[in-house]
């Protein structure tokens, strides 16, 4: 293969989106629809400050022809015996019912409890469920983030090869987690989809973990399926190294009665642009989105939801924390939707800020869009710095400065703290914490 063959493999050209279809021989209905995708991410403009949604997020810095397409396969590990150190101890703290941990976008590890899969329960990666469940991807694949969603949306969907994929049959519930874990190579582009389906009157939790990508970028998309009363819980733990560039499309689908948690984690990446999407499109259905960053240094994360109302008697309760250090920014827009003739709404929106830095900035602009009379429907945000009178207060108990300033800290997470399902990843959150206010 000649030096320009290699690098049209490789590249973020319409060359390396066919190449990714010719390398794992796909279907002619996922080459077109990567095709289109890449039209479709020609067609959209940068974005710019003109545009309210970006308006108070630069892309200064950012050039997507600095990246290449991951190329490196990792080979499979046997047993957990076999994972690399930091994985296996990451994968430890969490006892689950099955898990995944991917190399860029080679599957390393997957284990499955065999109870669980002799019900029907699929957990494994995307690729080997385009393979063995070509229906059910085809299906649910890019039926809920359209690649016309945004830019970035339209370049994952051209480029990405791999995932997770969790699919749930009827009226079971599976009490342990299942746990994804995603390490990225340095100053590469990633592309990693989830799509998570939970059937009528079954419970599932979800926990992923993304780290890595040191000069790199990660574009990723995840679609959720809570059907008929089905309880479903996904975590998502952002980490990613400090000099990188995270994109990230999410969006559920909540049926009649179904109850949907998402907790976001944002502790990593240079600049972190994420949109979450909570779609209320039956009746009785509920959803909560939490929400927890801390930057540091000049991180700067914007979280963008949208809390979407369309049948009547459905709920959702909105809570993001953040605590902004040093010179970092954070930006948080969002928005309640209730669409004519979704009586009975009942929706909830708060962004709190806690100010440590000097420099540190927390722009907030939640809002309302009612179209219906008869609703309940709240919004409110607050920034505040750390009244130096507390930290005295607490010193003159005996506590040095930084345990009086992670008490602090951790007293203001505590109400997103208490809401997280899962002991290991309430431990992980507490940890890093700790360690952000420099006890660890």
């Amino acid at each position: 293969m000649t030096i320009k063959e290699m690098t049209s493999i490789y590249s973020i050209t319409a060359a390396g989106v066919d190449a990714i279809g010719q390398r794992y021989e796909e279907p002619e209905w996922l080459r077109q629809a990567r095709r289109a995708a890449w039209e479709t991410f020609e067609s959209i403009p940068w974005p710019t400050y003109k545009e309210e949604t970006w308006r108070r997020t630069r892309l200064t810095g950012f050039n997507l022809d600095d990246f290449t397409l991951a190329q490196e396969s990792h080979p499979r590990a046997d047993s957990r015996a076999a994972l690399p150190a930091d994985l296996l101890a990451n994968l430890e703290k969490i006892d689950s019912g099955g898990a995944l941990i991917f190399l860029d976008n080679t599957l390393i590890y997957a284990d499955l409890d065999e109870d669980l899969a002799a019900q029907g329960v699929i957990f494994t990666d995307l690729r080997t469920a385009l393979d063995e469940h070509a229906e059910l991807v085809r299906a649910h694949l890019g039926a809920l983030v359209p690649a016309s969603e945004n830019k970035f949306a339209a370049l994952h969907y051209a480029l990405w090869e791999n995932g997770a994929f969790l699919y749930a049959p009827k009226n079971i519930t599976v009490e342990k987690p299942f746990q994804v874990i995603v390490q990225f190579s340095d100053g590469k582009a990633h592309f990693h989809h989830t799509l998570l389906i939970g059937e009528e009157n079954s419970e599932l939790t979800v926990v992923e973990d993304f780290m890595g990508a040191a000069n790199g970028m990660s574009d990723s998309v995840a679609e959720i399926y809570p059907h008929d009363a089905a309880r479903l819980h996904y975590l998502r733990l952002q980490n990613l190294d400090h000099t990188a560039w995270n994109f990230a499309t999410m969006r559920a689908s909540l049926q009649r009665d179904a109850l949907y948690r998402h907790l976001q984690a944002s502790w990593g990446s240079r600049l972190s642009k994420v949109w979450i999407d909570l779609e209320m499109e039956q009746p009785g259905s509920h959803g909560e989105l939490l929400g927890l960053y801390f930057p540091q240094d000049h991180q700067h994360l914007d979280h963008h939801t949208n809390q979407n109302h369309k049948r009547e008697r459905a709920t959702s309760d909105l809570l993001f924390k953040g605590a902004l250090d040093d010179q970092a920014r954070s930006v948080y827009q969002g928005i309640i939707r209730v669409w004519p003739g979704a009586q009975k709404t009942d929706a909830y929106q708060k962004n709190d800020n806690l100010i440590l830095g000097p420099h540190a900035r927390a722009d907030s602009i939640p809002g309302l869009e009612i179209e219906a009379d008869d609703v309940r429907c709240t919004h409110g945000a607050t920034s505040a710095k750390v009244q130096e009178e507390y930290i005295f207060y607490l010193m003159a108990r005996g506590l040095s400065r930084r345990t009086a300033k992670r008490m602090i800290v951790q007293g203001f997470f505590e109400e997103v703290l208490n809401r997280v399902p899962v002991p290991g990843v309430r431990t992980k959150l507490e940890d890093e914490i700790a360690r952000r206010v420099g006890l660890e």
